[in-house]
């Protein structure tokens, strides 16, 4: 299954610790401890969006079909279009690691009751 596929999306990321989903902006959206890592557009053609650190941000706005993500952060946050350059392998690693990106931000006592190392 694809993660820009609703299913796909949510079989990949709720494998990871402490995480929920929730619809709203017109998305589809992975949280961790409340907070967003990740999100889907429902809208054609689907993106998804997810943080990533400074060298990414740089690395990946240079591919074709990712870009700065619109509403969110200035830099460390991009949107993927479906048909990017990017594999399957390739945007779940990126999703893993925006979700221990914002993991690092929760407190100790709520990285610990989601399961968070």
């Amino acid at each position: 299954m694809s993660l820009y596929e609703r299913k796909g999306f949510d079989a990949a990321l709720a494998a990871l610790p402490g995480v929920t989903f929730v619809d709203q902006w017109e998305a589809h959206i992975a949280k961790v401890g409340s907070k967003v890592f990740c999100l889907l557009s429902d809208a054609a053609p689907h993106r998804l969006v997810f943080k990533c650190g400074e060298d990414s941000f740089d690395i990946l706005t240079a591919l074709d079909g990712v870009e700065q993500a619109a509403y969110f952060a200035k830099r460390q946050w991009v949107s993927v279009v479906q048909g990017s350059d990017l594999t399957e392998a390739d945007l779940f690693a990126y999703a893993s690691r925006s979700h221990a990106l914002i993991a690092t931000g929760l407190t100790k006592k709520l990285r610990t009751e989601l399961g968070i190392a």
